[in-house]
């Protein structure tokens, strides 16, 4: 029976865009690779399927994956500037084998089958590009990619090549990720728009910011000439409540219930409270417990609010003459801007634990001292503001052209930069460095009790004793030019030649002006000839000493937390600076900065290579066929400079790459597909880690080196799957995959003095407690990155896409659909670590480990149950994050990460007329807390945050 496929407008630049991308600029650089068997639908009792919205974007979507050769998913817009999702990872997490990672609530970076950001390549408008945006700690120096730059509006799809070809690009052992934008030639003659205004309103910040995207198209009636522009604006204020710890650590104290802890002498004595004296092993078992038990190094409360602003252009001029010729010019501008303010009361026993007296400790079975009363502690309350944006440029053309009608080639230029600035990141800092009474109580892990003993509302309890500015500046460059060509030598044989050349910088510099105060009763301050304000030992700990300048009601404001997840008897209010008084008062903006040497570094790249590959379909034994066989070869020349002991030093190297690559897919039946692939992959060494030059931590004494010859990640995929295409629009999928990464960079550490490394005082940070009491003799973790042996990754993706027509013909059920896919990885690496320290006030100590490689989750899963009759639609979607280690941690805990998530999103979409729709669209709908742990087996509370839930309401309109 002959079924009739109706499609509405709805994939004006959806479907139909990527059906016919063949020929496309946008998809210049992944042309969609011919079918190699039969592709029509399987046969169908119902005379005429009605294809539209959300459903006719999954179809076009499983269209472009029944298509292809190799492991290849794709998500399409449902009409012109509408995303199925807010955010363009968000919408990724839907695909098999992907998750991601957020910031303040929204989606940032992905991770692809088990590897992080960045061992993924993506490209805009088939090029190669990286997109800056800042994070909790600082601007992205790697080179993964932030999706949360762009508006999701701009994009008409997203396709993820999971399996290597030689004629796609080098750089990635997890997926090739490609973002496209409009494709005027593809949609009807004539002049098309598209508005949509939309509300957001978040239930923890209580604000409500607009989001507005619009689009305009044009196409003259013979098709020879398009152009489209599109635009898309946002502004959101979300908040961020909860603790954080800032790790845990070891440490000796003052005294343990009363009994003094350190003596003048190793037999006899009292040592001066606070201060001085020998601590001796062995004299105090209470002592010595406390000092090799972990405490949080600073438990606090606060709120972290994100006021972020985007905007988004896009234009592109699409020109064919002929049938022969194309020619196309594509631009994208995206400005994202954020400012990021902290607000938090909290503890500092970081360093500082000498001084303090341990009352009615309570210890836990994993070593933790979780609860305590502490006196003579240091109080802090902290303000910082960082005000970022991000502008991103990128201008690509494309020329196709057929000659005969066998060959065709396609030119490929472009350029993008994104250059990330953070011209103000200021912290000011209260202290008081002798409260009484301090209580802390993690029992409940994630949501600890913490309260202050003395009052942290009154002015005259705190002085102004730090000020902190510290601007920066990352920008990346590529340039690109890349030439294609493809020959189809006879029926079923393809050979397929290019050759490319790309450059890209990395530049990044970073500023301080960290100061201490040191206010001598007076209302100047103190400054060395170096421009840092400098304090004596005597000053900022002796006992007669005036730390700081006193605290007045016009420096300061009172903060409340709110709902942070706090129990009962959490202290709730405290003062903090008022940032601009406080700001004004220490002439903080008028100060020289100085060159922060560990984050002023770069690294150019440049990039020449070639492939060849020959495609091929037919028939072995009766059974279809169609599969691909290259090599690619990638030259890299590097040169990273950095700042090592206060000279700048350069250091160039190069390396070849031969990549080859093999995929199958075989044909049983019209309706199933079995698909294999082995490839060499390969992804260039993280950024941050070529730098020759270091890094100095003078709070945690830590200093980290970074390594010019580290060697790529190298690695051989293997990848074996089946598809079964059983009903229109509906597929059951099964994947297996294994990754063996032969090198793999991984970090080493140990312990030294300061001395040791040569480095004088002066690379330190002024504010820090190591450069206020500098000690040649200190001890401090040493880390490096080194080329490693490897680890081994293997795992499988489980996918059903299900139309609930398949089964129900008639009546409301009829138009529910269903999608859901279940990713399992198991993977395993060797890391060398630092364990706790065995003595009391010993080194840490060094082990070897072995674990999941960084970004792995074991288990994902995702799930979207949707109705759609083609005017009223609706969806409601949950994905479920397993529990993973993103990093070495420090201070003796031995790896971090985050904890399992629950994220559950929904929308409503009522079509009232052919050019409106009404919509309302929820996320984080469970207002799922971000737990994130130190200590892979304690589970030590790093930080405990939600962000609250999103709630979007507008409408759209086109013509």
């Amino acid at each position: 029976m002959t079924s009739t496929v109706r499609r509405t407008a709805t994939l004006l630049l959806g479907s139909t865009a990527l059906i016919a991308f063949g020929t496309s600029a946008a998809f210049a650089q992944t042309p969609a690779p011919k079918a190699a068997a039969p592709a029509a639908e399987p046969e169908s009792d119902t005379a005429e399927i009605v294809v539209t919205g959300f459903r006719a974007s999954l179809e076009a979507a499983l269209n472009l994956k029944r298509t292809s050769v190799g492991a290849v998913d794709a998500i399409v817009a449902e009409d012109i500037a509408k995303f199925p999702d807010q955010n363009l990872a968000e919408s990724l997490q839907r695909i098999p084998g992907i998750s991601i990672q957020r910031d303040a609530g929204e989606g940032r970076a992905i991770t692809v089958r088990g590897l992080g950001a960045q061992f993924t390549r993506v490209r805009v408008n088939g090029l190669e590009t990286v997109a800056t945006s800042t994070d909790g700690a600082s601007s992205n120096r790697d080179r993964a990619f932030d999706f949360n730059v762009f508006a999701s509006e701009l994009f008409s799809s997203i396709v993820v090549h999971k399996t290597a070809e030689a004629s796609l690009d080098e750089g990635s052992l997890g997926a090739v990720v490609d973002l496209n934008t409009g494709n005027p030639l593809a949609g009807k003659a004539g002049l098309r728009g598209a508005l949509s205004v939309v509300g957001s309103y978040n239930d923890l910040s209580k604000k409500l910011g607009p989001r507005v995207a619009g689009l305009l198209s044009w196409r003259n009636e013979d098709g020879t000439f398009g152009a489209s522009f599109s635009a898309a604006y946002s502004k959101v204020k979300t908040l961020e409540l909860g603790n954080n710890s800032v790790r845990w650590a070891q440490a000796r104290f003052d005294s343990v219930n009363g009994a003094p802890c350190f003596t003048t002498t190793a037999t006899s004595g009292i040592g001066s409270p606070n201060a001085g004296g020998v601590y001796t092993v062995g004299r105090n078992a209470a002592c010595d417990q406390a000092a090799l038990a972990f405490h949080p190094r600073i438990p606090r409360y606060g709120e972290i609010g994100h006021d972020r602003e985007r905007l988004g252009l896009t234009g592109s001029i699409q020109f064919e003459p002929t049938t022969s010729t194309k020619i196309s010019i594509d631009g994208l501008y995206s400005r994202f801007k954020e400012a990021r303010e902290e607000k938090w009361g909290e503890v500092l026993l970081r360093t500082l634990e000498r001084p303090i007296d341990v009352v009615n400790p309570v210890y836990d079975a994993n070593n933790n001292m979780i609860a305590a009363t502490l006196n003579d502690v240091y109080v802090r309350t902290e303000h910082y503001l960082r005000q970022s944006k991000t502008d991103f440029y990128q201008i690509g053309g494309t020329w196709d052209q057929q000659l005969g009608d066998k060959f065709r080639f396609t030119l490929l230029l472009g350029a993008s930069k994104s250059n990330a600035d953070i011209p103000v990141e200021t912290t000011i800092l209260f202290d008081d460095r002798d409260a009484q009474g301090y209580s802390y109580d993690y029992r409940t892990m994630a949501t600890p009790k913490l309260t202050f003993g003395t009052s942290v509302t009154d002015p005259t309890v705190f002085q102004l004793a730090e000020i902190r500015d510290r601007p920066s500046n990352v920008t990346n460059k590529f340039r690109t030019a890349q030439l294609r060509t493809e020959w189809d030598v006879v029926e079923g044989f393809t050979l397929k030649a290019g050759a490319v050349y790309r450059r890209f910088n990395f530049d990044t510099v970073g500023f301080l002006r960290d100061t201490v105060v040191c206010g001598n009763g007076g209302t100047s301050l103190v400054t060395s000839t170096s421009g840092t304000i400098a304090c004596s030992p005597s000053a900022l700990f002796g006992a007669t000493a005036i730390y700081g300048f006193p605290v007045t009601a016009a420096l300061s404001e009172t903060f409340n937390i709110g709902n942070g997840g706090q129990p009962a008897g959490t202290t709730s209010s405290f003062l903090i600076a008022n940032l601009p008084a406080a700001a004004a008062f220490t002439g903080l903006y008028s100060r020289t900065p100085t060159v922060d040497a560990g984050n002023t570094r770069s690294v150019t790249e440049t990039t020449k290579g070639g492939y060849l590959q020959v495609d091929v379909k037919g028939d072995l034994f009766g059974l279809e066929y169609a599969g691909n066989a290259g090599i690619r070869y990638a030259r890299t020349e590097q040169s990273s400079t950095g700042v090592l002991s206060g000279a700048t030093v350069t250091v160039e190297r190069s390396y070849e790459d031969w990549l080859p690559s093999f995929n199958v897919a075989f044909y049983p039946s019209r309706n199933f597909i079995i698909r294999g692939a082995i490839a060499k992959v390969m992804t260039r060494p993280s950024l941050g880690n070529l730098t020759p030059g270091g890094t100095i931590d003078g709070f945690n004494f830590r200093i980290t080196y970074g390594n010019p010859q580290l060697n790529p990640y190298r690695a051989t995929n293997f990848d074996l799957g089946a598809e079964w295409y059983f009903a229109p629009g509906a597929i059951l999928s099964v994947a297996g995959f294994i990754k063996k990464v032969e090198s793999f960079p991984i970090s080493q550490a140990f312990t030294a003095t300061y001395a040791s490394t040569g480095l004088p005082r002066e690379a330190l940070p002024t504010s820090s407690p190591a450069y206020i009491n500098f000690d040649p003799n200190q001890l401090y973790t040493i880390t490096a990155n080194v080329n490693g042996t490897g680890a081994t990754l293997k795992g499988v993706e489980l996918a059903l896409q299900l139309p609930f027509s398949t089964f129900i013909k008639e009546g409301f059920f009829k138009n529910f659909g269903l999608l859901a896919n279940a990713t399992f990885i198991d993977s395993s690496a060797t890391y060398n670590v630092q364990g706790p320290a065995t003595v009391p006030g010993g080194g840490l100590t060094n082990a070897v480990r072995t674990a999941t490689l960084f970004g792995v989750s074991k288990k994902a899963y995702n799930a979207t149950l949707y109705y759609d009759d083609g005017k009223f639609s609706t969806r409601a979607s949950a994905s479920y994050r397993d529990r993973y280690i993103d990093a070495n941690s420090g201070t003796g805990n031995v790896f971090e990460g985050y904890g399992a998530t629950w994220n559950v999103d929904a929308s409503i979409r009522y079509k009232f007329t052919d050019w409106m729709e009404l919509s309302v669209e929820g996320t984080n709908l469970l207002d799922t807390y971000r737990y994130r742990y130190t200590d892979f087996d304690a589970d030590r509370n790093y930080e405990n945050n939600h962000f609250g839930r999103t709630i979007l309401f507008g409408a759209r309109f086109k013509m």
